[in-house]
């Protein structure tokens, strides 16, 4: 789902957080299969030229390639689209996930990609990684809980983690000015009720709540 052009591009937003915590961290770096432009990396590439890694059209390389430097304890950020990850899924599950290494992957175009095209369509993320060992998936509700993912997941020592973001700009929300760490594993209620309960994530959330408006209509509460 691509959601209002109201706040900055999701791509810009990730990869901005990223640049912001490299500045205090050298071991920061960011890898992309030929793809700086469309992962807005292009302003980390001019700030940290030697830590910034376009190893072009070779997503199998661009995952073993940062695994390899997780090995020599550097934080690696693999910035990749959805449907471009299902060609490294063998590297992921070998190189990087059963080995428990910590880097973060960077799912960009997650969901339905529009103009984008049918081959661009990240729909099998969720399915091909949630059985993962080791891996922990997260997916924003929004551009200011989007970067306290990217610090948690840059701050995270305990395996590889990955961020799914959709094509397009966030909702316009208010950006907090601290970072944050997002506590692994945790659920937020946003509604409270007693009759149903709607699970949701990430940017559907909204879809979720207006749903929750018109169950209330019909005089069934949410628990």
């Amino acid at each position: 789902m691509k959601s209002p052009s109201k706040g900055p591009a999701w791509s810009a937003l990730v990869s901005d957080t990223v640049s912001r915590l490299a500045r205090d961290d050298e071991r920061i770096v960011a890898i992309t299969p030929a793809m700086p432009v469309g992962s807005k990396l292009v302003g980390f590439s001019q700030e940290f030229p030697e830590r910034f890694y376009d190893v072009g059209i070779a997503e199998q390389h661009a995952a073993t390639f940062a695994a390899g430097l997780a090995t020599q304890k550097m934080k690696p950020f693999l910035a990749i689209y959805s449907t471009f990850l299902q060609r490294a899924y063998d590297q992921v599950v070998h190189d990087i996930c059963r080995q428990n290494l910590n880097v973060f992957i960077g799912i960009d175009r997650a969901g339905l990609v529009g103009s984008d095209g049918e081959t661009h369509q990240g729909v099998f993320d969720i399915a091909f990684l949630r059985h993962v060992p080791n891996m922990v998936l997260m997916m924003p509700k929004d551009e200011n809980e989007g970067q306290h993912m990217v610090n948690t997941a840059l701050n995270y020592n305990d395996g590889p983690i990955a961020m799914r973001f959709p094509r397009g700009n966030g909702w316009g929300v208010e950006m907090d000015a601290e970072l944050q760490q997002i506590p692994i594993g945790s659920w937020e209620v946003l509604k409270e009720g007693t009759d149903a309960a709607i699970l949701t994530f990430g940017t559907t959330i909204p879809m979720a709540l207006e749903a929750a408006e018109l169950l209330e209509k019909r005089i069934i509460q949410l628990r």
